[in-house]
C-alpha cells in the first residue's frame, strides 16, 4: 500500500516548448525530477536529507498527450512497492484540468551517502514516511 500520492503543478514557459509547439521532452524529465524531489523535501526526515541524496537511475516514460503554451499539468508522484537494497521505483503521472493522464513514468532512484559518495541501502526508517 502506498501514501497519498504527492502534488504539484507544473506551467510551461516559453522556453520549455518546442518547435511542435507542446512542452518538450527533456522539460518533462525535468519535471519529474522537480517532482521527486519536491516530495523527498516535504516528507523525509530532516537528518534523511542532511545525510542522503537521490540520483536516477532509468526513465520509462509514456507520452500520452500534449500540453501546449498556456495550458498547466498537476504532476502527482508516489512509491508503490518497498526499496530493494538502494533502490527505490517511483511512479509519476501528469494530469491536465479534465483529470487526463498526459504523461505516466515510472522512475528508479538509488539513494547515495552524501558523506562517502556510495550507494546506501535504504532502510526501513527512511522508506516510512513515504509508505501507507
Amino acid at each position: 500500500m502506498t501514501a497519498e500520492p504527492f502534488t504539484l503543478p507544473f506551467t510551461p514557459t516559453p522556453a520549455d516548448i518546442d518547435e511542435l509547439g507542446h512542452v518538450n521532452n527533456a522539460v518533462w524529465v525535468r519535471w519529474i525530477q522537480d517532482m521527486a524531489t519536491a516530495h523527498w523535501n516535504a516528507v523525509a526526515a530532516p537528518e534523511h536529507i542532511a545525510a542522503y541524496i537521490w540520483v536516477v537511475t532509468r526513465h520509462e516514460i509514456d507520452y500520452r498527450g500534449n500540453v501546449a503554451l498556456g495550458e498547466s499539468v498537476t504532476g502527482r508522484t508516489w512509491i508503490e512497492s518497498q526499496p530493494k537494497g538502494a533502490q527505490f521505483d517511483r511512479r509519476v503521472d501528469f494530469v491536465d484540468a479534465s483529470g487526463k493522464v498526459i504523461v505516466r513514468a515510472n522512475t528508479t532512484w538509488a539513494m547515495i551517502d552524501k558523506a562517502s559518495g556510495r550507494l546506501s541501502r535504504v532502510r526501513p526508517e527512511v522508506s516510512a514516511p513515504f509508505m501507507a
